[in-house]
């Protein structure tokens, strides 16, 4: 996955971990199933510009490490790809919806953590503190 990224008007380098489960929480996420899902999760990051670096989709749970444009808050991020991918799903494997009592795929929380490669939270206050005792060298 390359570093930083450009827009027209943003430089950026945002990935998300993101983890989310099916309602329920129940273990439907196999087979085919899950190599479809995977499929459909390459597809929606293709056409939403945004790029996995790491997927894995576990019997009861989904992980997804991507890297999404500034365009996209993180809650819009899981929003595209948890409502696209459970209308994809249904449509490909229609017999998933009896065994979800409401017709719905995916529980409605998730977890989401940003992440950087090497800049920590510690790199960043440090770089900020800094920028404020330079700005006081410059002053002098």
């Amino acid at each position: 996955m390359s570093t930083v990224r450009r827009t027209r008007h943003a430089v950026y380098d945002l990935k998300y971990h993101f983890v989310w489960i099916p309602k329920y929480r129940k273990l439907i996420l196999k087979g085919r199933v899950a190599e479809g899902l995977k499929e459909i999760f390459e597809g929606i990051a293709e056409r939403y510009e945004m790029e996995i670096d790491t997927l894995e989709v576990m019997p009861d749970h989904v992980h997804l490490f991507l890297l999404a444009p500034p365009k996209y808050s993180p809650s819009r991020v899981v929003q595209i790809l948890k409502s696209i991918s459970a209308r994809e799903v249904f449509r490909r494997y229609p017999w998933l919806r009896e065994q979800l009592w409401g017709g719905e795929l995916w529980g409605d929380g998730y977890f989401v953590r940003s992440v950087g490669d090497e800049v920590t939270a510690e790199v960043i206050r440090r770089y900020i503190k800094l920028q404020h005792v330079d700005q006081l060298r410059l002053d002098l």
